[in-house]
C-alpha cells in the first residue's frame, strides 16, 4: 500500500498532477485508502466499498460496533453526498467523514490513526 507506485513510473510531476483534476482525485483517493489499510493491520478493523446503482461511498470502516463512512473529495463537497444519505439509511453508520474539498483537510487525516476516527 504505497501511493509511490503509483507515481514514481507515471513521469508526471507534482504540479502537473495537481492541474488535473482526475488524477489528483485519484492519487488522494489512493492515498487515504492506502493509509486507512496500512492503518488497520493488525487490528479488527475491517474497510469496505459500498456501491448501490449509481451512489457510492470511497470506504466503510468497520471495528465492533462502530461504523465510519469516509467519502474523499478533491474539489468542493456538496452539502448532500447521495452515497452517503443511500447509504446511512440501509445501514447504521455511526460516523461520517469527508476527506479533502470543504472536509477534513487531508493532511490533518493523514496525520491521525483510523483508531483516532473510530471514537
Amino acid at each position: 500500500m504505497n501511493t509511490a507506485l503509483m507515481t514514481a513510473p507515471s513521469g508526471i510531476g507534482f504540479d502537473q498532477a495537481r492541474q488535473d483534476r482526475d488524477y489528483w482525485g485519484h492519487l488522494v483517493e489512493s492515498a487515504v485508502g492506502a493509509h486507512l489499510i496500512n492503518s488497520t493491520r493488525g487490528t479488527s478493523a475491517e474497510i469496505f466499498y459500498w456501491r448501490e446503482g449509481n451512489k457510492e461511498v470511497d470506504f466503510i470502516v468497520r471495528s465492533g460496533r462502530m461504523t465510519v463512512a469516509v467519502e474523499v473529495k478533491t474539489g468542493y463537497a456538496k452539502e448532500v453526498l447521495p452515497g452517503m444519505e443511500a447509504l446511512s439509511k440501509r445501514f447504521r453508520i455511526q460516523r461520517k467523514l469527508v476527506v479533502g474539498g470543504q472536509g477534513i483537510k487531508v493532511e490533518e487525516y493523514l496525520l491521525k490513526t483510523v483508531e483516532e476516527w473510530l471514537r
